[in-house]
C-alpha cells in the first residue's frame, strides 16, 4: 500500500479572504471530485494572496499514486493559469 501526499503553494491574485475563498474551495471541490482524493486547504490559511492545498491519495501501486499526484498537480495549473505556482512537494509513503 502507498499512500502519496502533494503539497502546493500557490500565489492568487486575490486582495481579500472572501475572494481568496472564491478561487480556493472551488479547487479543493473539483479535485475532490474528479480525483477521489482527499484535498484541503492547510496553510496559510490568513493570507489573502496565497494558498497552501495538499491532496492524498491512496494506492496498491506507487507508480499509480505518483501519477495521481502528477494529474492533480497538471490540474490546478490548468484550472487557475492566473494562479502562479510557487511549490509543489510530493511524498510516497509505503506502509
Amino acid at each position: 500500500m502507498t499512500v502519496g501526499v502533494l503539497r502546493i503553494t500557490l500565489r492568487l491574485p486575490s486582495r481579500s479572504l472572501k475572494e481568496k475563498r472564491a478561487i480556493v474551495r472551488p479547487i479543493v471541490e473539483r479535485l475532490r471530485s474528479r480525483f477521489n482524493a482527499a484535498v484541503a486547504e492547510v496553510d496559510a490559511l490568513d493570507a489573502a494572496g496565497s494558498a497552501v492545498i495538499a491532496a492524498a491519495v491512496l494506492s496498491n501501486d506507487a507508480r499509480h499514486a505518483d501519477e495521481q499526484l502528477a494529474a492533480i498537480a497538471a490540474a490546478v495549473q490548468e484550472w487557475r493559469p492566473d494562479a502562479e505556482l510557487l511549490d509543489l512537494e510530493t511524498e510516497l509513503l509505503d506502509a
